[in-house]
């Protein structure tokens, strides 16, 4: 039991550092008096069940690990985790699988929460035209899939742009999650080439985001892109996945896809 306060004391502990909060601030959000606290962190008490619920609230741990917490402390997990698989999912798969149609003639994808690919529409097909086929035997990684040298990356005209933003979007994710996964995989992208500087200022890409721009045959595809999670998700299944839509960036990009994915008759 001493072992078991100690584990989830250093856990809490390095959630708090992480969201750059003291003590004193996370007792009071919490409604617990800071010498609980200090003790909860250092091992010296154990935690209730309500206690470290209410303390991951406060600290924003994802629910993923929110159930870590629990287990290191000797709690049965709070949320759920199905398979996409499982039979009570099917309404959760129809519908992304409705959505992922609907954004024809344009691309979109599901993504894990390692940004693997879980399922994409016929649009992506132009994207990844001419990719090393290794890169696309399951599990599939985007990222690699797109900044590795025998990858998209090839064919991407604003490589040192677009990469920097995919970089600053996994950065954010590892602050939040501290998933040791996907800080090997940052680690991973290091070693890929970064692509020359620009000149372009913001103002260049229209002054709303920076665009993917894609070579593909005479023509560059610009596209602009979204991601979309699920609202309030209780099964970790859906709190893990992520829906990335592209966008066309000019009229060009959206006619050339209306040719490159006609519409299934």
């Amino acid at each position: 039991m001493v072992q078991m306060s100690s584990e989830v004391g250093a856990m809490l502990r390095d959630w708090r550092a992480r969201r750059r909060m003291s003590q004193l601030d996370l007792a009071l959000d919490a409604d617990v008096s800071p010498r609980h606290l200090s003790f909860v962190e250092t091992g010296r008490a154990r935690p209730s069940r309500d206690l470290l619920l209410r303390l991951s609230e406060q600290l924003d741990v994802p629910r993923r690990e929110q159930n870590a917490l629990l287990l290191a402390a000797g709690f049965a997990p709070a949320f759920p985790e199905r398979d996409l698989t499982d039979p009570a999912l099917d309404v959760v798969r129809a519908a992304l699988d409705t959505v992922l149609t609907a954004h024809e003639p344009f691309p979109a994808l599901i993504v894990d929460r390692h940004l693997t690919m879980v399922s994409a529409n016929r649009a992506l097909a132009p994207l990844i035209e001419g990719v090393d086929p290794v890169l696309l035997e399951p599990p599939v990684n985007v990222l690699r899939l797109t900044l590795h040298p025998d990858g998209v990356s090839r064919n991407i005209v604003n490589l040192a742009e677009w990469r920097g933003f995919l970089m600053r979007q996994l950065d954010r994710e590892i602050a939040q999650s501290g998933d040791g996964r996907l800080i090997a995989l940052r680690e991973e992208m290091e070693l890929y080439p970064k692509g020359p500087a620009s000149d372009a200022r913001p103002r260049d890409f229209a002054g709303v985001a920076v665009p993917f721009r894609l070579q593909h045959g005479d023509r560059i595809l610009s596209f602009y892109s979204a991601r979309t999670v699920f609202g309030s998700p209780i099964d970790l299944t859906l709190d893990d996945l992520a829906l990335e839509t592209f966008l066309p960036a000019d009229a060009q990009t959206a006619e050339a896809m209306r040719v490159l994915c006609p519409p299934v008759t």
